[in-house]
C-alpha cells in the first residue's frame, strides 16, 4: 500500500471542524498529499468518539472516512505484540493504542510523514526506534 503519509484522530477532527483552530493548516497540508492517506481503525474510534452525538457531525466524518482521502490498514493480531512494545517504550508519553497502531504502520508501510495536531508525541516518538516523523502541518495555529 504506497501512501504518502499517515493521518491521525486530531488531524480528522480538526479538518471537520471549522471553528477548530488547526481547520485551516489541516486542510491546506491534507490537499498538498497524494491520496489516500493511511489510518488505523483505532484512529477512526477516537474520531467518531470526538465527533460527538450530533447526527451532522457524526455523517460529516462517515463521508470525509469514505471519500477516497484515507485507507484504513488493517492491523493484524500477531502484530499487537510490537504495539504493545511501543506503549511499552514511549510509557513516560502515555502512548495510546491509536499513536501506537500509526507508528507502527509507519514502519511497516515505510511511511515517514503524518498529519497530526499532536505535535509533541510524533515528533518524540521515532519509526522502527530511529527515523523521525516528517509532522504536518509544518505550522501551528497562531
Amino acid at each position: 500500500m504506497a501512501a504518502d503519509a499517515l493521518i491521525d484522530s486530531g488531524a480528522i477532527v480538526a479538518m471537520l471542524d471549522k471553528t477548530d483552530p488547526w481547520h485551516r493548516l489541516c486542510q491546506e497540508a491534507f490537499r498538498q498529499l497524494h491520496l489516500p492517506l493511511v489510518t488505523s481503525e483505532a484512529v477512526l474510534t477516537e474520531v467518531f468518539h470526538f465527533v460527538g452525538q450530533a447526527q451532522s457531525r457524526m455523517e460529516n466524518a462517515w463521508k470525509f472516512v469514505r471519500s477516497g482521502g484515507l485507507v484504513l490498514a488493517k492491523v493484524d493480531h500477531d502484530e499487537l505484540p510490537q504495539i504493545h512494545g511501543l506503549m511499552s517504550q514511549y510509557w513516560d508519553r502515555s502512548m495510546d493504542f491509536a499513536d501506537a497502531t500509526l507508528v507502527h504502520l509507519a514502519k511497516r508501510e515505510s511511511v515517514s510523514a503524518i498529519l497530526t495536531i499532536d505535535h509533541a508525541d510524533f515528533s518524540t516518538y521515532r519509526i522502527a526506534g530511529k527515523r523521525p516523523f516528517k509532522i504536518l502541518p509544518l505550522d501551528r495555529p497562531r
